[in-house]
Formats: structure tokens, C-alpha cells, sequence
């Protein structure tokens, strides 16, 4: 049965890679979905939330809910993002009547793409091939909110010739946390050292994660530190996009 589904692009894969965009909706489809984007869509709120800035994040929420609820399910390449709608929605509405349903009715079929993919679709890629060492990040957000773990590693298990190898600290923050890499650049960059230094000692070619914004802080990293570790969202080896442009490597 094709699933109707709505593409939630988030604001760094629109500004900054969106070719996870476009990769997710090739493995949705792939998985017999319909998917549309819907042109309402902005940022969810989560800066703001990050930043103590309740008003401007309920404005948001509601303007992502009204944007988002006359779809089937909602799909999200991030953790992030979808851990913001997921489990912080209802935190913002809660003494809001009129909005709060309307809120938790979208929460309900809210997704993060490689866990709908997985769990909802029950699909897995069919003919995707990469010959490459990989290793894997657990995004904090994805991870603590949401408990993806096992899907992806499941899905890109499904890519001949593609073998993973651990990361020592998988599951510890890189360093971003969004806002924090902003407020506080020291701590930050000590973070985001250890966990460069982690991934360069798997002997991995590519750097696989779920979150556009911890890529981008690793991804930086290992480049200032001259590392030859390409770094991908993982949704783009899953849809058969891997042979493209890294993150940071875009003309």
C-alpha cells in the first residue's frame, strides 16, 4: 500500500546539503511512498527552544503543526528535529487547549527517516553497492529522544560492499548541540578533537551519522586536522547517493 508522506526538509539540509533532501526521498519512494513537501514548512522551533526563546519557538511549533498535520505521516532527516516535534511539541502547548491535540496528533506520526524506513517500512536498499570502510556517530538527540541506534546500522548492513567498523565513543556528543558550539567555542572544540581523534583511529573512510549539524561540526574538524575521512549522512549511502560530494567537499 503507498504511504502518503510529507518531506519535513529541516533548515540545514535546505541551506546547506540538500542532497540528504533529495536522498531521502529517493529511499521513501523506493520504500512505495508518496511523498510531497510541503511548501509551508520553515525551521521547527529548535534554535529558539535551545536558546530560551519560548514565544518565538511556539510560533514556530504552530506554524510547522498547521503546515504538517493534513499528512499521513511526516518523515525527518534528522534527530534532532524530529526529537524537537516529537517530544517537546506537547511540552509547549501544554496548557494550551486549542493547540495542544492538534500538536500531539502530529507527534503521533512523526518520523525519523531512517527509523521509518526501517520499523514502519520494513524495507532495506536493493541493488545499492560501495565498496568503503565505514564508522558511525549516534547524534545525541536521535539517540537519547528518539532510541535510533540499531535502524540505520540495519539498512547500511543491506550495501554490498560496505563494512562498519565501531567508533569508540559512539554515543558521546561531538561537540555541537547547536546552540552550545556557539555559546561556549572552547569546550566545543575540545569535544569535537577527542571525537575527530576517535574516528581517524577506526581507519574508516567515511563518516556516517543522522544529523546534519553534528556532520558538519565533525566534518570541519577532521578537515582543519588534515584527515582523509569523508563525511556523509547516512540517508545518502542508504538511497544510493554515496558517490557524490562529502560534506564541505561542495563546489
Amino acid at each position: 500500500m503507498t504511504k502518503n508522506v510529507a518531506l519535513f526538509v529541516t533548515c540545514l539540509v535546505d541551506i546547506m546539503r540538500p542532497r540528504i533532501g533529495f536522498a531521502a526521498i529517493r529511499a521513501l519512494e523506493s520504500a512505495g511512498c508518496d511523498v510531497v513537501v510541503p511548501q509551508g514548512q520553515t525551521c521547527c522551533g529548535q534554535p529558539a527552544l535551545n536558546s530560551g526563546d519560548r514565544d518565538h519557538a511556539v510560533a514556530l511549533a504552530k506554524q510547522t503543526t498547521a503546515a504538517l498535520e493534513p499528512y499521513e505521516a511526516i518523515i525527518v532527516p534528522s534527530g534532532s528535529c524530529a526529537g524537537t516535534i516529537r517530544c517537546h511539541y506537547p511540552e509547549l502547548f501544554e496548557h494550551d487547549a486549542a493547540w495542544l491535540p492538534r500538536a500531539q496528533a502530529v507527534v503521533a506520526k512523526t518520523f525519523e527517516v531512517m527509523a521509518y524506513l526501517d520499523e514502519v517500512c520494513g524495507w532495506q536498499p536493493d541493488g545499492v553497492t560501495l565498496p568503503a570502510t565505514a564508522t558511525y556517530h549516534d547524534s545525541c538527540s536521535g539517540l537519547r529522544e528518539l532510541g535510533i541506534k540499531a535502524q540505520p546500522r540495519r539498512l547500511l548492513d543491506a550495501i554490498d560492499g560496505l563494512s562498519l567498523t565501531p567508533l569508540a565513543g559512539a554515543e558521546t556528543c561531538c561537540g555541537f548541540g547547536g546552540t552550545f558550539c556557539v555559546k561556549y567555542p572552547a569546550i566545543s572544540n575540545a569535544i569535537v578533537g577527542e571525537k575527530a581523534a576517535a574516528i581517524d583511529a577506526t581507519g574508516a573512510d567515511l563518516l556516517l551519522a543522522g544529523d546534519l549539524g553534528c556532520l558538519m561540526n565533525m566534518a570541519g574538524k577532521l578537515h582543519r586536522d588534515g584527515s582523509k575521512v569523508r563525511a556523509f549522512h547516512a540517508i545518502e549511502l542508504i538511497a544510493g547517493m554515496g558517490d557524490g560530494p562529502a560534506i564541505g567537499e561542495e563546489a
